[in-house]
């Protein structure tokens, strides 16, 4: 075993103790990535390490990289969207905070942390609420992707791709900012197809029934108020917001046809008089024209 197969074998905060630095003390690491750990002590030590996130892929540790801040935009969005769904139509929980999951390939084991996951309540494995990973299958795995190397954009695509189709994840979306947005669905024979939208570009879930998304909105973000008035978007966007709009918008509407009412009322009382006016003066010639003749009014 090679030095650095040693320290990995240990915790980071014991591979490099702190150091003094004045009279505050500092914690140096670095990272790990491509060094060789034993599945045991993965979960010990490298599987919620604080300084840098790893997955694990058939005895190798792989640091998770960040993506950049317009991939980081797509994520919050479609973060927000999922959980909007999921306010409404409670049928699965939503992972991430670097929750992982293990996956017992036919020629490996990796230990995969998606950056959005979903598991849905009929799940053969339930997710218990005290669980700190997931011990089944995902329903459905999200990957904002990570390209500040070809290889971490590989991993997304190709290798990651591959695993969740073999291990059986029904769904898996890659948000980014170019052509590399890619949405794969299983087919019965294990292999992932290509989701396609339909011809207003609206793409929808099988996982997740009713849940469906138009992919330009990706990078146009509509807000949720916007989204609420969207016919794509307004079955599971802010319906208490609707309904209280859709309340307003009746009492605006009362109150102009009370309005309305009122003023006709107001005209109608405004031509009676004006028949009474008439009438009086009519009343009041008819008088004047028998004073004329001198005919006495009875």
């Amino acid at each position: 075993m090679t030095s650095r197969q040693q320290k990995a074998s240990v915790p980071i905060r014991e591979i490099y103790p702190a150091a003094t630095n004045g009279h505050h003390p500092v914690e140096s690491w670095e990272s790990l990535d491509g060094v060789a750990v034993t599945e045991d002590v993965y979960w010990a030590h490298y599987y919620d390490t604080a300084d840098v996130s790893y997955e694990w892929n058939n005895g190798i540790l792989e640091e998770k990289p960040v993506s950049d801040y317009r991939t980081v935009t797509i994520y919050r969005w479609f973060l927000m969207l999922l959980h909007a769904y999921l306010e409404v139509n409670p049928i699965a929980k939503l992972l991430l905070l670097e929750t992982g999951f293990r996956l017992a390939l036919p020629d490996k084991t990796t230990i995969r942390k998606p950056d959005l996951f979903v598991v849905r309540d009929d799940n053969p494995v339930p997710m218990q609420e005290t669980d700190r990973s997931f011990r089944g299958i995902c329903d459905l795995c999200v990957e904002a992707l990570s390209d500040s190397t070809r290889a971490e954009a590989e991993r997304d695509t190709v290798v990651k791709k591959q695993e969740y189709a073999q291990i059986g994840v029904k769904e898996y979306y890659i948000l980014d900012w170019d052509e590399r947005t890619a949405f794969y669905r299983r087919t019965p024979a294990g292999a992932y197809e290509r989701i396609q939208p339909d011809a207003k570009g609206v793409l929808r879930s099988e996982v997740l029934p009713g849940f469906q998304f138009r992919v330009a909105d990706l990078l146009t973000q509509p807000t949720p108020e916007d989204m609420a008035e969207d016919p794509v978007y307004r079955h599971f966007v802010l319906l208490r917001f609707q309904a209280v709009k859709e309340r307003a918008e009746v009492a605006e509407d009362r109150a102009e046809v009370a309005e309305d009412r009122a003023a006709v009322a107001e005209d109608r009382a405004a031509v009676a008089e004006d028949r009474a006016a008439a009438e009086r003066l009519r009343a009041e010639r008819y008088a004047a024209k028998l004073r004329e003749l001198g005919i006495e009014e009875l």
